[in-house]
């Protein structure tokens, strides 16, 4: 197993020339470089729970998942994926860093919302999951296509029930 990294942001880039399994692979290599990194924080670093952090990474490769799931459907599948680990500006969370993850692909559509479909059908979700589960995102056209990017932050933990009490200032609701 690898150790986590100790310099101040990192990038691991995955180019892409087949669309075999491409989903699979984006998702295998973010998760590789996350657990390199250390990402969202070493063990015992934050008061993140193992749950927590294990909810964190799998939000992130949802996020992989849909964005390439977009380039395949909608722009002649990705060209590229780049995991960038960004360092933290909130001091004293023991974070790592932040997430910033970018698909290229052929096409300079850029992605738009699009209207839902009916309930219970497949797609026409895949850029409301990226907007809720990121804290922005976008796309850049180049002269080969288009990024899209999409920033995550790390996690923050999520208060004790004593501490979420005093925060809204009475005692824990009992359920």
């Amino acid at each position: 197993m690898s150790e986590p990294v100790r310099s101040r942001g990192q990038i691991r880039r995955l180019g892409l020339r087949s669309a075999d399994a491409v989903v699979a692979r984006c998702r295998d290599f973010c998760h590789v470089a996350l657990r390199d990194w250390g990402w969202p924080a070493p063990a015992g670093a934050t008061e993140l729970t193992d749950e927590e952090r294990e909810y964190a990474v799998e939000d992130v490769l949802l996020v992989v998942s849909e964005a390439v799931t977009n380039a395949c459907l909608h722009a002649g599948g990705p060209t590229e994926l780049v995991v960038r680990l960004v360092p933290t500006e909130r001091g004293g969370t023991g974070a790592v860093g932040d997430l910033r993850i970018e698909v290229s692909d052929p096409s300079r559509e850029v992605p738009a919302f699009r209207p839902r479909g009916a309930p219970g059908q497949p797609g026409g979700n895949g850029l409301i999951v990226i907007d809720r589960l990121t804290r922005a995102w976008g796309a850049v056209t180049t002269e080969t296509g288009k990024s899209v990017w999409m920033d995550i932050p790390a996690p923050v933990p999520t208060p004790a029930p004593e501490a979420r009490s005093a925060l809204r200032g009475g005692p824990p609701m009992e359920l």
